[in-house]
């Protein structure tokens, strides 16, 4: 969108904020003045230039780089805003508590279900494990603590695209192996399922952990061979995904304010 839209009504800058405490590198200090100035809401460019008293070609070049890094993005109305980037890095800070109060869960449900669980949070353009309970014996879809899987495939990446906003929806599915109806049936039922999508006679199951804003913040999932999760595995197995999902979610709003290293974030 042109740059020269810069003046939303009714809408007036964030006071221009004093650089405090500047570390000497310059570009790192008027970044940061930049997504300060963007923790109060959307802001035009002009409205950029206003709060933090930067010449207009210096916040034009560092809010291209940092929307070009996800630190910042647009909205529909060609605004900056804060970026996925900060909240994916924020997820991955400190202590993962919620991760270790899931391991019980995740052992029911693969117990209950008789299939390999795990929870996935995205990080960049890849989904990552941060937690596994893998059938003990038999054939088992393996997935260690670690692995990184694309977001172009499988039903814990249809969660995490699902309840996106418009602009990584369409990036999202650009090359997907699902495609937006796909998705908008995740979204009307609260739960995915894939048929070898990510991996040829692999199915899975995945539901939403939504943090306290409602935000999706991770997916909890099941897999294994097609023929014993059959062609229909969300009719077998999505009330009890679903529910560890809930109990999750239940965690998370029960405390708040801990560091579950998958915290929510409202941008």
């Amino acid at each position: 969108m042109a740059e020269n839209s810069e003046t939303s009504a009714g809408v007036s800058p964030a006071p221009a904020r004093p650089l405090h405490s500047p570390s000497g590198i310059g570009v790192i200090d008027k970044s940061v003045m930049i997504m300060d100035a963007l923790e109060a809401g959307p802001a035009t460019l002009a409205q950029l230039v206003e709060c933090t008293g930067l010449a207009r070609p210096t916040v034009h070049r560092l809010a291209s780089a940092l929307v070009h890094h996800r630190f910042l993005t647009r909205d529909v109305r060609g605004r900056y805003v804060i970026g996925s980037r900060l909240a994916e890095l924020a997820s991955a800070a400190g202590d993962d508590q919620l991760v270790s109060a899931a391991g019980p869960l995740l052992l029911k449900l693969r117990d209950v279900t008789g299939e390999s669980s795990q929870i996935f949070r995205r990080q960049g353009e890849a989904r990552v494990c941060v937690a596994s309970a893998e059938r003990p014996i038999g054939l088992r879809d393996s997935i260690p603590v670690g692995t990184q899987l694309s977001m172009k495939a499988g039903s814990a990446a249809q969660v995490l695209l699902a309840w996106e906003d418009h602009e990584r929806l369409v990036e999202g599915l650009r090359g997907a192996r699902f495609t937006p109806t796909v998705l908008a049936g995740v979204r009307r039922r609260g739960w995915g399922e894939s048929l070898g999508e990510r991996e040829a006679g692999v199915a899975s199951v995945s539901a939403p952990v939504r943090g306290p804003s409602g935000r999706v913040i991770a997916a909890v999932s099941i897999s294994g061979p097609i023929e014993r999760l059959s062609r229909q595995p969300g009719r077998k197995f999505a009330g009890v995904v679903v529910a560890a999902a809930h109990q999750l979610t239940d965690l998370v709003r029960a405390n708040p304010e801990a560091d579950h290293g998958l915290k929510d974030r409202d941008d």
